[in-house]
């Protein structure tokens, strides 16, 4: 796995209103707080991690319609 040990064990969850052809991302909630993305289509692929504050900042975002 790309993210190494603390990932192996990474509960990963896709969203119940991903795609029907699957173009989602996944989130897994780490054991320091931290976030972890990937792409679901490429599971063994990279992986960005988000400390608590990104990850807060990024939803919030998301919320606002910054992404839109």
């Amino acid at each position: 796995m790309a993210g190494g040990p603390e990932l192996e064990n990474a509960s990963w969850v896709k969203s119940s209103l991903s795609g029907v052809n699957g173009d989602c991302v996944e989130v897994a909630v780490l054991s320091d707080g931290r976030r972890a993305v990937r792409d679901s289509k490429q599971p063994e692929g990279p992986e960005l991690i988000f400390t608590p504050g990104e990850w807060s900042a990024f939803i919030g975002g998301v919320k606002d319609g910054e992404f839109d």
